[in-house]
């Protein structure tokens, strides 16, 4: 009985490394330092509690390295469901991602059909306007000749216009200086015709006072005061006549006369003339007369001068 319990010890010691070693193994339990060397028990019944004692340990060890080895295949289980699932979505996203390239290439050729159909189309608008422009120019040159034809028309017309009216302002003008010598003939004729009319009246007026002197002096033998008075009226008719010798006179004049205050000098200078009416014409006419003739006829005699040296004249003009 002995023996056999000492095979016995030696027999449980060594399932108990074995044992160990599994557990470690499990563990990962690193053997790579020398384990200590078991003391050799002093007493079987030790020996026998401490294997007990162990045994448990193991049954502990086993239980957790069962429970971790289950948590590790599920862990690994839900890992790799995981990377399935990542798989998946990858695959999915790679599925995904080529339709999008390929819709993205199917764009890209669609917008490259449009891009032609566009460029085309652009070429197309690009040729009509170019078309469309040299229609434009041409009609526009066809416009600036028909305007230049239209200018030069109008041009032509101005100039023929500007022609006209200068031949009818030369005409007018020639018109005009046909006229104006006509009338200034007329007005020489007529000056002729006065200063002949006026000859003939001084010749008559003179004829006139050449009589009324020869009857003067036929009366002179007539009373004093006769004889002033006569001599005063000789006088006077002498001042008209030789007023009426410088008066220019024209058929305006006919029916007309002016009345003046004359002046004289005891020489018969005229020394004032003032008019005291009628019409103006033959009033101008009267004082250019006066003005004219200087001095005037005038007695010697003092009383005769004395009676005509401020005379009053009605003057006439005379036309035969």
């Amino acid at each position: 009985m002995s023996g056999n319990q000492n095979m016995k010890l030696p027999i449980i010691i060594s399932a108990t490394i074995h044992v160990g070693v599994i557990v470690a193994l499990a563990l990962n339990i690193d053997f790579s330092s020398k384990p200590e060397m078991l003391a050799a028990p002093n007493t079987q019944p030790e020996a026998l509690k401490a294997v007990a004692i162990e045994q448990n340990k193991v049954d502990d060890y086993v239980k957790q390295v069962k429970q971790e080895r289950a948590d590790t295949a599920r862990k690994e289980r839900e890992r790799q469901a995981e990377l399935d699932r990542k798989a998946e979505d990858a695959r999915k996203a790679r599925e995904q991602e080529q339709q999008r390239i390929q819709k993205l290439a199917e764009e890209r050729k669609q917008q490259e059909v449009e891009a032609q159909k566009a460029a085309a189309a652009t070429e197309a608008a690009r040729i009509k306007q170019q078309q469309e422009q040299e229609k434009a120019a041409k009609a526009e040159a066809a416009r600036k000749q028909k305007e230049q034809e239209r200018q030069a028309a109008e041009d032509a017309a101005k100039k023929a216009e500007a022609k006209r009216q200068a031949e009818e302002a030369a005409a007018k003008k020639a018109e005009a200086e046909r006229k104006a010598r006509e009338e200034a003939e007329r007005k020489a004729r007529a000056e002729a015709e006065r200063k002949r009319q006026a000859e003939e009246a001084r010749r008559r007026q003179e004829q006139e006072m050449q009589d009324a002197l020869a009857a003067e002096q036929s009366q002179l033998s007539a009373a004093r005061s006769q004889q002033l008075m006569s001599e005063v009226n000789k006088y006077k008719a002498m001042i008209t006549s030789t007023i009426q010798r410088n008066l220019v006179v024209d058929d305006s004049m006919r029916g007309k006369s002016c009345k003046v205050q004359v002046r004289l000098a005891s020489d018969g200078f005229v020394t004032n003339v003032s008019i005291l009416g009628g019409d103006p014409q033959v009033c101008r006419a009267t004082q250019n007369a006066i003005n004219k003739a200087g001095r005037l006829p005038v007695s010697p005699e003092p009383d005769v001068y004395q009676q005509m040296k401020e005379i009053n004249l009605e003057v006439r003009p005379e036309f035969n």
